[in-house]
């Protein structure tokens, strides 16, 4: 048996460098990649393009390696964190989900110029002892790294690609943590402790338990016969509609097992390479009378060198290979299977490599690439090499403390997304604003629902106009205050409380002399002067004689009698005349709003009073959208409660949602309203949000469409395929790109039929968008459902059980166990 120190070709790792035993040095960097289904057919040109200018920087006798790493992973549930039941229940849903994660390194190798070439034959991992062959000049080790800076320069300017220098630590390890060479020997993610294990290569590896494969893409004849930079992903391609992915993506995130797609591009001396192709050309052709074949390969010899000197093209050697392995015996028996279909995807024929397979596991090593085995290369450009670069990487949570929980669109593993405070801070967006657009039965309601659920957990205070009950199983679960109208239980406000620590100011006298002067007046009537100035002063009176008074409750009630005794003897005393404030008429108009009357319960609310400093609020208007009084009296009473927030509430976020009412709103001259606010709410650390179900409603309402959809910076779209054959008009109005529109009309196109979720598309002012999963534990579809069905089970439950919250728990453990 053969120690592995006996034959490791790592000298030494010092100076964040690794030095082999025949004196090459390697320098490594940690890559991020951009998220999978994010970039369009431009973006992967422009992105290709980088790496072959980037390689092209690279000095004669190096070596590029990029080894993306993919490992079997699951979703770590943390316990430790004070969560809110839905929270707590979301992460308990999720605890376990395995996903594939990804990281990527390059390692840039430089060799000494006489550096003798390895071969199957000839490998250190064959002989038992290795001698340095020559020293590094400092002098050529300070050239490469200014080579490597360059390249750097490169790759992070055209900002697809980000690097960081591994240091010492993260290459040769420490004693706690495994380095990338000893996780590379040992197959170790990222998580494993530093682990020891026996590696068998004779006939094939096996490292401790897990059974490796090495398949190859190093024959000429086993490539495609083209290539690029991207290609069509069929599962989400429509006929409208192309999706883009990274054309050797699926060998990448595509490619569900444990894996490393290793990426070689060896740089050498180009006169010579040039000069070995005319002398085999020319061989070639003396050969070309006995074999058609000679003739042929003289011919594409006779092409590839044309090319190379008109197109001033840099020839180098290439390789690509995927090293494949499994713990999981039944899942081993499918790795060929797996790595042959995504082969083919690229058109490419994949050979499972059993003779050389140790020795090209072996020069992946990092630090040992420079003791590949050339006869596996082949000759080809930098643009036709890099085409064979995994491009991208997995969904990855944002660094932002404030957000939402959603699913990364392969696997669901749950991300963190901020789709409010992080894009205006990274310029993507000017506004928190959104608009939400979803046809019935498109998962709208639930990633409405699990959106400001996640902000109200978040210290915001949410105001929620809703039709049709959507959130009445969140707000009762939050202690919310729900307003709703019922014949036995009709809506109720009091915009005459005031709550603890606020005061009459100058917009609350306002806005409750504009309601007074609303249930006065007709839309078409106007007011004088004189009656403004009257209804101030009352209210003035009023609010001082509440000052002097705690036994008088202030409410509708009180006022109107305040009015009619004492301050009809205060316009006696001022000698006011009916002509410029008729106090009888205006008593007489508002008087079923007083007790007793037709309304009297409309402005005499006695419970749920703290509007100001509730945090979740839902109005719904559902039975009175259409009732001449009512509905103009609430709307005034939103509105003032909301600004009011909005004024009053400083530092904390304010989140207005208005459900498919706002068309009522607009209806009642309340298209002002929606512009002030839209165009405002920023400045008050808040966001206005429009939900809408219809396209013709976008298209027909001039106020949707000036005010709302020009000042919402994220869009957010759901399942759109029953419009996929009119959305020219949808990415018109909204300025969607060809990118947003592939993939919009890419959800719920390839779903998992294991799991219940939708997908959402979310766009960050034009310059960002990506699709989602909106999943959900059972407490939480329970809490938000809009299933009449379900609706009422969850209150039946509530009511057995005492709470909202426990009946939920006991009905999902239900569920669960019926699974």
């Amino acid at each position: 048996m053969v120690e592995a120190k006996d034959i490791l070709p790592i000298y030494k790792v010092e100076n964040n460098a690794i030095i082999s035993m025949h004196g090459d040095v390697t320098i490594g960097y940690r890559v991020e990649l951009p998220e999978i289904f994010t970039l369009s057919e431009r973006d992967y040109e422009a992105y290709h393009q980088t790496w072959v200018k980037a390689i092209k920087l690279l000095p004669q006798h190096s070596i590029f390696l990029k080894q993306d790493w993919f490992t079997e992973t699951k979703y770590k549930a943390d316990y430790t964190i004070d969560r809110s039941f839905l929270s707590r229940s979301s992460e308990v849903f999720f605890n376990e989900r395995p996903f594939l994660d990804h990281e990527c390194y390059i390692f840039l190798t430089q060799k000494p110029k006489e550096r003798k070439l390895s071969s199957s034959v000839y490998s250190n991992i064959l002989r038992k002892s290795i001698v340095p062959s020559q020293t590094i000049s400092p002098i050529l080790f300070k050239d490469f790294l200014d080579s490597a800076g360059q390249f750097e320069r490169i790759l992070t300017d055209s900002g697809f690609v980000g690097l960081k220098s591994l240091n010492d630590d993260e290459l040769a390890g420490t004693a706690n943590k495994a380095g990338i060479i000893e996780r590379y020997c040992f197959l170790l993610n990222k998580n494993n402790q530093p682990m020891i294990r026996d590696i068998h290569v004779k006939d094939e590896i096996v490292v401790g338990d897990k059974k490796v494969e090495l398949y190859t893409l190093c024959d000429t004849e086993n490539m495609p016969a083209l290539c690029g930079s991207r290609i069509n992903y069929d599962k989400y391609s429509t006929d409208r509609s192309k999706f883009s992915v990274g054309f050797a993506s699926p060998l990448g995130s595509l490619l569900n097992c444990n894996h490393i797609l290793s990426q070689y591009v060896f740089v050498s001396d180009v006169q010579k390479t040039i000069k070995r192709l005319e002398a085999k050309k020319l061989r070639l052709q003396s050969l070309s009378a006995y074999s058609r074949e000679n003739s042929i390969s003289g011919d594409a010899t006779n092409d590839f060198l044309n090319e190379a000197i008109a197109l001033q093209r840099l020839p180098i050697k290439a390789h690509f290979n995927v090293l494949v392995w499994s713990e999981d015996q039944e899942k081993s028996r499918d790795l060929k299977n797996l790595v042959s279909s995504a082969m083919a995807q690229l058109d490419a024929v994949a050979k499972q490599e059993t003779d050389g397979q140790a020795q090209i596991w072996w020069a992946g090593l990092p630090g040992n690439a420079a003791d590949f085995p050339m006869n596996d290369t082949f000759d080809t450009f930098i643009e036709q090499a890099t085409c064979f670069f995994n491009l991208e990487t997995g969904y990855r949570s944002s660094l932002s403390p404030f957000g939402l929980r959603l699913g990364d669109r392969l696997y669901g593993r749950p991300v963190h997304v901020d789709i409010s405070d992080e894009p205006m801070r990274m310029g993507f967006t000017t506004n928190r604003n959104k608009f939400v657009l979803g046809p019935s039965g498109s998962g709208k309601s639930f990633f409405t629902n699990h959106m400001v659920r996640s902000y109200y957990e978040q210290g915001a205070h949410v105001v929620l106009v809703d039709v049709g009950h959507s959130y009445k199983g969140l707000c009762d679960l939050v202690g919310g205050y729900y307003f709703t109208y019922s014949e036995s239980d009709p809506i109720k406000f009091n915009p005459f409380y005031l709550s603890e620590g606020d005061v009459l100011d100058t917009e609350k006298k306002e806005s409750i002399k504009t309601l007074l002067l609303a249930l006065w007046k007709k839309d078409d009537e106007n007011f004088r002067r004189s009656e403004y100035v009257a209804l101030s002063n009352a209210l003035t009176l009023y609010f001082a004689q509440l000052a002097n008074r705690p036994d008088i409750f202030p409410c509708f009630n009180t006022f109107y009698e305040f009015l009619s005794n004492e301050y009809v003897q205060v316009l006696e005393t001022s000698k006011v005349k009916d002509r410029d404030f008729d106090i009888n008429n205006f008593l007489y108009v508002l008087n079923p709003y007083y007790r007793g009357g037709e309304f009297d319960y409309l402005l005499n609310a006695s419970e749920n009073l703290e509007l100001l400093h509730q945090p979740f609020i839902v109005i719904e208007l559902d039975n009175i959208k259409d009732h001449p009084i009512l509905f103009p009296v609430v709307t005034l009473i939103l509105m003032e409660m909301f600004i009011s927030k909005m004024r009053k509430l400083k530092g904390i976020r304010k989140v207005l949602l208005i459900e498919e009412c706002w068309k009522a709103i607009a209806k009642e001259g309340m298209a002002e309203y929606i512009k002030y606010l839209f165009k405002t709410v920023r400045k008050y650390f808040g966001e206005a949000i429009v939900v809408t179900q219809e396209v013709e409603d976008i298209i027909s309402s001039p106020i949707v469409k000036q005010a709302i959809i020009n000042n919402s910076d994220c869009k957010i779209l759901l399942d759109q395929s029953k419009y996929q054959n009119k959305f020219d008009a949808i990415q018109e109005l909204l300025g969607l790109t060809e990118k947003e529109k592939s993939q919009i009309l890419s959800m719920n196109k390839a779903n998992d039929p294991k799991l219940k979720y939708k997908e959402v598309f979310i766009s960050l002012g034009g310059q960002y968008s990506k699709v989602y999963r909106t999943e959900v534990s059972t407490s939480e579809y329970l809490a938000y459902t809009t299933e009449e069905s379900e609706k009422l089970q969850v209150q039946k439950y509530a009511q057995q059980y005492g709470s909202i919250q426990k009946g939920i728990a006991v009905l999902a453990n239900e569920l669960k166990n019926k699974q």
